[in-house]
């Protein structure tokens, strides 16, 4: 697997950073437009004090030694190993018969932690029929299989995917998920570049696209800007997409096999999939509250959804403009007249 780009130019050190991009890179619709086949053809990346230039007509081909995938198919088997064999031994058997002598009070308290939670929706403002709708005051026939009963739900399904009661559980399960993501990824977003323009924290590459953009370039990566600290960085594309999967196989199966799948361990979680609680899950006892836990609901799923939304913004400014979305932020606010969307998309 190979691309080209022509022309790029990547230096890496831990020294301050300065870009510079192609100037016709969005001056019409059309031109923008014709451009997003490779948006970063003629990117240049210079760091003063580089310590390391490379230059590259071609992105190199990724290739993974069979000893480097077979280190992380036994580095990622081990937690599934780990907790194997604490369940068989005589240490996992002292904690499902500790857990035991106290499931059935946890779960007549869940049962009852249910009811006032069903009770708070009845009378919250986010759930049933006194819901907020996605058109306000303006009438429309409302679909009748979404009741106000899943937090966020404002009465939107214009296709009706949500007509069937086990597809509907599916989507929210898929909706929340991403959501977290979302919530967490975006973090990932702006906090390297917040550190680096105020904290005093210099990384070799504080935009997030770039970071990618490197690896692609075959270029090693520090964990958290930490010089050394490679863990992953130092390998080629495809071990670390490879890791990823491998990696994220446990969560997903576990959530697969349900909360149930950690009682071997001695841990009962008095939740659901996605609001599995209990010490695990919830340490600072978010959960004790109902009226605020339903809320809290709510709140989660309406960040999500605008985090979701934020990465669709992410990554047309980087197609767009080539910078992060707090450079773009500080860039609007010195000049908001010329640095805007309208800009980009209509400017000569």
């Amino acid at each position: 697997m190979a691309a080209s780009v022509s022309g790029s130019m990547l230096s890496y050190s831990g020294c301050s950073a300065q870009n510079s991009y192609p100037s016709s890179f969005a001056h019409s619709t059309r031109q923008w437009k014709s451009k997003l086949g490779n948006p970063f053809k003629g990117a240049e990346v210079k760091q003063n004090c580089g310590s390391i230039t490379r230059r590259n007509g071609q992105l190199p081909r990724c290739r993974a030694a069979w000893q480097e995938l077979a280190g992380v198919v036994v580095f990622s088997a081990l937690p599934f190993t780990l907790v194997k064999a604490i369940a068989n031994s005589s240490i996992g058997e002292q904690l499902q018969q500790r857990m035991l002598k106290t499931k059935k009070a946890a779960q007549e308290a869940a049962g009852e932690a249910r009811e006032a939670q069903s009770n708070v929706r009845d009378e919250s403002m986010w759930y049933r029929e006194g819901r907020p709708k996605w058109l306000g005051p303006i009438p429309y026939d409302y679909p009748d299989h979404l009741q106000g009963e899943a937090p966020g739900d404002y009465g939107f399904d214009i296709l009706g995917l949500s007509r069937d009661p086990t597809a509907f559980e599916r989507y929210f399960n898929f909706e929340i998920l991403h959501a977290r993501w979302a919530m967490l990824a975006a973090l990932g977003v702006v906090i390297p570049e917040l550190l680096d323009r105020f904290g005093g924290v210099q990384f070799s590459e504080p935009v997030w696209w770039k970071v990618g953009y490197a690896k692609l370039q075959g270029d090693t990566l520090d964990y958290l800007g930490i010089p050394g600290l490679h863990i992953a960085g130092a390998q080629g594309i495809l071990v670390i997409a490879f890791c990823q999967v491998i990696l994220m196989l446990g969560p997903e199966y576990a959530r697969y096999c349900g909360i149930e799948a950690l009682e071997p361990l001695g841990i009962f979680l008095p939740g659901d999939v996605n609001y599995p609680g209990g010490a695990l899950f919830d340490p600072l006892g978010l959960t004790k509250d109902a009226a605020a836990f339903e809320d809290l609901k709510v709140k989660e799923m309406k960040n999500g959804r605008l985090a979701m939304v934020a990465w669709l913004g992410f990554y047309v400014q980087a197609l767009v403009t080539q910078k992060g979305p707090i450079d773009n932020l500080f860039d609007f606010l010195e000049d908001p007249l010329h640095q805007n969307l309208f800009a980009y998309a209509f400017h000569q």
